[in-house]
């Protein structure tokens, strides 16, 4: 037996039908698409939402409400994450590029630190906002809170 002389089983490999090639292939006229109506013709392409020329349901509902296109969205981080942070790293200086090192936060989020759980370490923290828990935490402790 040589490679040259392999050829697949016999009937293993059907080949393609055919379409649109006379009425003598079985497949001419209508192309297998029926008869008239948007789906036989050329070009044809279901639009998303389409409910057959009745009005569609994202039309039919009322729009309501808005969206703040000055909105700023903050990544929240707590003083449990910075504890354990620490307690993993020894760090006495958190800034956006720890965060970044250690998965917290991605590259261009902005980024709150909230007062969720403790902190026992006397600590500098670099943040875009603080809410009014985790400043009071961490200045009780002695630490500073600097806003970028």
């Amino acid at each position: 037996m040589k490679l040259n002389t392999l050829t697949p089983v016999f009937k293993s490999i059907k080949s393609k039908k055919r379409i649109g090639r006379g009425q003598g292939s079985g497949r001419g006229g209508t192309s297998t698409r029926g008869h008239k109506g948007a789906k036989s013709r050329s070009g044809y392409k279901r639009k998303i939402g389409f409910e057959g020329g009745q009005t569609p349901l994202k039309r039919r509902i009322p729009i309501f409400g808005f969206k703040r296109y000055n909105r700023i969205t903050y990544k929240v981080i707590n003083l449990s994450d910075i504890q354990r942070l620490v307690d993993k790293k020894k760090y006495f200086k958190i800034d956006k590029k720890i965060l970044l090192e250690n998965s917290l936060i991605s590259k261009n989020d902005k980024f709150k630190i909230l007062g969720m759980g403790s902190l026992k370490v006397k600590l500098e923290i670099f943040a875009n906002a603080f809410s009014s828990s985790s400043l009071k935490i961490i200045k009780n402790l002695g630490g500073k809170a600097i806003i970028i």
